[in-house]
């Protein structure tokens, strides 16, 4: 525990509490989006109907009509998977913890972007991993540089988000995705596939993910950016061998994931579309990404870079050579605007002048007077 650091995106959210604070920190999605009447009905519903069997305890697995119908989503998105391939999480972060116990010990290689969720390092850095990073381009990982990874280390586990990226809001191309896998069939390497935002893209086309092309690769999935993530609902797909393993791991951690959300949300997928639910999160998140590019463009410097996404919650900013994100996260906060600096996103130190903007949670008042105050803090420091 001594070697594990604080959330710093949980320590940055205690400052953000004050309300005439306007926070692009959290990575909240919009509380507007959240289907509150219909869950309402839907836990109504099966309380009145199986009220004494959906308060009781259930199988580790999961709930085997929801698993069901994850199964047929990715069946229509182009990925086959079984029922028995799947298990319901608390929150695809639960993924995380599951797969390292099951396949990490004390000194072992894991291989992360850079940079990459923060969370990820928290909850990985629990098993007292050795870290690696490679570095990402516009359209997924550096393919030369993690060959070049692969070549001179013996890596257990590579850690991968390929759908607007947490923190930078990059996506892997299929090209990219293929040829990542065409690269790990021949190493001996657990691939982990997070993809908690791939249903909320709202330009572009949908890619298939890697695990189309890389049949054992374990992929991560969520209802907390679709549905709502105070339900903590996510899972793991996984072929059966690894899967006998991680439901082990978590018969131990906490026997089963909450059943009665489970139910209620397996109630309100069938009596609604959701489809048409996520095609209202995608034009809101559309707008508020659209908002964010514009206000960067008019009120921050012009030698700032960022990240345009097509889809999720994020978008990256980079600073000029020599200044700090941190030194700016001072000046940002006098000026009632917040942020995450972006060297919390790597575990070598680097990314000093990066920054993580959330765009997801502010409406367009907010997104443009926090930019507007954001740009007057950089060009305080610059100056």
């Amino acid at each position: 525990m001594k070697s594990v650091h604080k959330s710093f995106i949980r320590e940055i959210l205690k400052v953000t509490e004050d309300k005439n604070i306007i926070s692009f920190a959290g990575g909240l999605p919009n509380p507007k989006s959240f289907p509150v009447n219909e869950i309402n009905d839907a836990v109504s519903k099966i309380l009145s109907q199986n009220g004494d069997e959906i308060l009781q305890y259930s199988t580790t697995e999961g709930y085997l009509p929801l698993r069901e119908y994850i199964a047929e989503r990715y069946s229509k998105k182009g990925l086959k998977v079984s029922a028995d391939e799947i298990l319901i999480t608390n929150g695809s972060q639960q993924g995380i913890d599951l797969v390292s116990k099951v396949f990490l010990n004390k000194g072992d290689k894991v291989l992360l972007e850079n940079p990459t969720y923060l969370a990820a390092i928290q909850s990985f850095g629990l098993f007292e991993p050795q870290f690696l990073s490679v570095p990402l381009l516009e359209d997924g990982v550096d393919i030369d540089s993690l060959q070049r990874i692969l070549d001179e280390n013996k890596i257990k586990m590579f850690y991968s988000i390929t759908n607007f990226q947490n923190p930078t809001g990059i996506t892997y191309s299929k090209e990219k995705r293929q040829k990542l896998a065409e690269i790990l069939k021949n190493e001996d390497i657990v691939f982990v596939e997070d993809n908690p935002y791939g249903e909320i893209r709202f330009l572009g086309e949908d890619i298939p993910p890697v695990k189309v092309y890389l049949e054992d690769s374990v992929l991560f999935g969520s209802f907390s950016k679709i549905v709502s993530p105070g339900m903590r609902l996510g899972w793991i797909v996984a072929n059966e061998e690894i899967m006998e393993k991680i439901i082990i791991a978590k018969q131990a951690l906490d026997l089963h994931s909450n059943y009665f959300t489970q139910r209620a949300v397996y109630q309100y997928l069938i009596d609604n579309d959701i489809d048409e639910h996520i095609e209202k999160i995608k034009g809101m998140y559309r707008n508020q990404r659209n908002t964010m590019v514009s206000m960067i463009e008019k009120y921050l410097p012009e030698n700032v870079e960022y990240t345009k996404p097509e889809g999720g919650m994020f978008l990256w900013v980079t600073l000029p050579e020599g200044l700090s994100s941190m030194d700016l996260f001072e000046l940002a906060i006098n000026e009632n605007v917040a942020f995450v600096p972006g060297q919390a996103f790597y575990v070598d130190g680097s990314g000093i002048n990066s920054l993580r903007l959330n765009f997801s949670n502010s409406n367009d008042e907010q997104i443009e007077k926090g930019i507007k105050r954001l740009g007057n803090a950089i060009n305080e420091l610059m100056n």
